[in-house]
């Protein structure tokens, strides 16, 4: 069948983007790829699993933004990755494109005086944002 150098293409084009993942995932600190399943709303085998370029599955496109925002991905490293995505899912990022785009919101908060429990403070905050605009885009 001439599907199957397709689909070994296509394998290795998502073998490109994943290993992409896992190399900065590798260079982030400890508590990181847990850090991506709390964010992600998933358990934290699913960011094994997403960043395994073992793994022929690919990562669901609308989780990219949240990927970039926790593992702090440079714009050096957010054009890689992103290249490689579009060589391997061509039609992909088009369907994200097209939804809401993201701004920042500054807010001033305590602070803790350990960084640790500042930084779990700001996920939350973080993650509440992200549930509170998924709840009021399905009531669309």
């Amino acid at each position: 069948m001439n599907n199957a150098p397709n689909l070994s293409s296509k394998a290795a084009k998502v073998e490109t983007y994943k290993r992409i993942l896992r190399d900065i995932l590798d260079q982030r600190p400890s508590g990181t790829r847990q850090r991506l399943a709390t964010a992600l709303g998933k358990n934290r085998s699913f960011v094994s699993h997403i960043s395994s370029p073992a793994y022929p599955v690919p990562i669901p496109a609308p989780h990219l933004e949240i990927i970039f925002e926790i593992c702090h991905f440079s714009q050096a490293e957010k054009s890689t990755f992103l290249e490689a995505f579009t060589r391997a899912h061509p039609n992909r990022l088009k369907s994200v494109r097209g939804g809401p785009s993201l701004r920042s919101l500054k807010l001033d908060v305590v602070d803790f005086g350990d960084a640790a429990k500042n930084r779990e403070f700001d996920e939350l905050v973080r993650e509440t944002a992200r549930r509170l605009a998924r709840l009021i885009r399905h009531g669309d």
